[in-house]
């Protein structure tokens, strides 16, 4: 089971295990999203690029952070509603590279209707480096247990 909204304390940190950006990651990603720009999909376009290789989608890194989390354990079972991601991106992610992500409790609110609550984390998720890719935060709704 997951961790309640009582459960959490500000300032705790969550970190999950890393994932490695495949080429396959971002092929299927590019075919799912529709997104086929080149910096993603073309090695001698992205080679004319600042990045000098091809970048993997933003949002590709946002979605296998989603799934890194549920590997965290806190959300099965007590999330009741997913309620905002905002996500800065800072560097870029490259075929390869290996990303985990981050948690850190920023706020809490207990809800005026009782039984639940909203947890604001502060996310980030890091590459193999330890370098932020991206910064942000994710706002989520959680049961209680009262």
């Amino acid at each position: 089971m997951g961790t309640y909204f009582s459960e959490f304390e500000q300032g705790q940190v969550f970190t999950s295990p890393g994932r490695t950006v495949t080429e396959a990651d971002i092929v299927n990603f590019a075919g799912l999203s529709w997104d086929t720009n080149p910096l993603h999909t073309d090695e001698t376009f992205a080679a004319g690029t600042p990045f000098k290789r091809r970048v993997a989608h933003g949002m590709l890194s946002v979605a296998i952070s989603t799934g890194l989390g549920q590997l965290l354990g806190i959300f099965q079972g007590t999330t009741l509603a997913l309620m905002n991601i905002s996500t800065d991106f800072k560097a870029p992610v490259f075929p390869g590279d290996t990303i985990r992500l981050r948690l850190e409790v920023a706020s809490l609110k207990a809800s005026s209707r009782g039984g639940r609550g909203t947890v604001v984390f502060d996310a980030q998720i890091l590459n193999e480096r330890d370098e932020a890719v991206t910064g942000g935060s994710w706002t989520v709704l959680f049961a209680d247990r009262a």
